[in-house]
């Protein structure tokens, strides 16, 4: 214990303080627990925030990781790398059955989402329709930190004392207003079919339909960002697949590496090939480490029995939620719910052994690793039923 809280006062001299004060540290996992400096065991409903789905050290990964790692990691793109062109054969097929994708790889969510706005505007100009340059984002969503990124992210918070954003992407203040922005302007709209950073909050399915009409009407894409919801995560593959909508551009990261920093831009193979030589790049994306790891993840977490598991035990984490909590929203293993005090209610979880994520002054986020059983649901559960009689 000593050690640790010299470790946290070294951190405050020498660390940026852009996170706060953080009062745990970790330095092994197996499965969906981890574990700090004096073996104390905690049950992970973070999973890195909805990154590790295979949970801690999977053995399989840590065998795929060791191997990568006594051959070769990185070469740049200025080379073709073969798991590149494995990755990419699984997730265009994943993404669709039959409309041609392409893919490209970068290094997290908000490269993802910024290669993705990008695309967008160029897609447009390469079609003569280069009036077209507004991105817009939903009241609420989150999309990252970059830039490009903050300027379609509707949290005032995010942006205090970061402007002037880019111009052209904005946010709308409600859904109508959405739909009412997109005319002859407009490149494309960025969604999220769960609003993780809001709160677990799905968008209303029949207003994502309205939306990808509009767009089709015209000429804009819909960007649908998969950061947090794809990889598995809802029980489908691509959370979009539960929506009845079909993306003119996926992002995707967090899951698929999980905690390799891995994502990837897929597009529909006419937007994809605005991005001539030279327009965009990177210099790890898809390097060979990160895809010996995230086609190990795909191959795994694709199989539908795997799938099928999130669903189940998604099921049974929301009836459990929704015995006690008001407002429980979410699929699969993405769960939200309201509770008089988050801060509070995090600290009482951590003190019987349960990680969980704050997301609003009322609002807690649960995200376990997609490999949680029946024997970690029922802790949750014990932990659950403790704090209820505390209160």
């Amino acid at each position: 214990m000593e050690q640790a809280m010299e470790m946290m006062a070294s951190a405050d001299e020498v660390l940026f303080p852009n996170y706060g004060k953080r009062d745990l540290a970790f330095v092994r996992g197996e499965g969906a627990y981890v574990y700090d400096r004096d073996d104390r065991r905690f049950l992970d409903f973070t999973a890195g925030i909805a990154v590790c789905n295979l949970g801690h050290a999977h053995p399989g990964l840590a065998s795929v990781i060791a191997e990568q790692a006594k051959t070769l990691l990185h070469t740049s793109n200025l080379f073709l790398i073969e798991g590149q062109v494995a990755l990419a054969n699984k997730l265009v097929r994943l993404v669709s059955a039959g409309t041609p994708y392409r893919a490209m790889f970068v290094n997290s969510g908000t490269e993802a989402n910024e290669g993705a706005l990008k695309l967008a505007r160029r897609y447009q100009f390469v079609s003569g329709q280069p009036q077209k340059t507004r991105v817009i984002g939903l009241p609420n969503g989150f999309h990252g930190r970059t830039m490009g990124a903050l300027s379609v992210t509707a949290n005032a918070k995010y942006r205090e004392g970061m402007a002037p954003l880019v111009p052209g992407l904005e946010t709308a203040t409600s859904y109508e207003a959405v739909i009412d922005a997109i005319d002859d302007t407009v490149a494309a709209c960025i969604v999220e079919v769960i609003q993780g950073e809001a709160g677990v909050r799905p968008v209303d399915r029949e207003f994502l339909q309205r939306l990808a009409a509009r767009l089709r009407e015209t000429g804009g894409l819909l960007i649908v960002d998969e950061v947090q919801t794809g990889v598995g995560r809802t029980g489908t593959f691509f959370g979009f697949e539960q929506f009845g909508i079909e993306p003119d551009i996926v992002t995707m990261a967090k899951g698929l590496g999980n905690g390799i920093p891995t994502g990837a831009i897929l597009a529909k193979a006419e937007i994809a090939s605005a991005f001539t030589p030279g327009m965009h790049g990177s210099t790890f994306g898809g390097n060979p480490f990160a895809m010996a790891v995230a086609n190990y993840v795909v191959d795994t977490v694709s199989n539908p029995a795997f799938l099928a598991h999130v669903r189940r035990m998604g099921a049974q984490v929301r009836r459990i939620l929704a015995e006690t909590y008001e407002d429980v929203t979410g699929l699969g293993l993405m769960w939200g719910f309201d509770v008089p005090d988050a801060q509070a209610w995090r600290q009482a979880a951590v003190d019987r052994g349960l990680l969980v994520t704050v997301c609003g002054p009322k609002r807690i986020r649960v995200v376990p690793p997609l490999v949680i059983d029946d024997s970690h649901v029922a802790l949750f559960e014990d932990v659950i039923s403790s704090i209820e009689r505390m209160s």
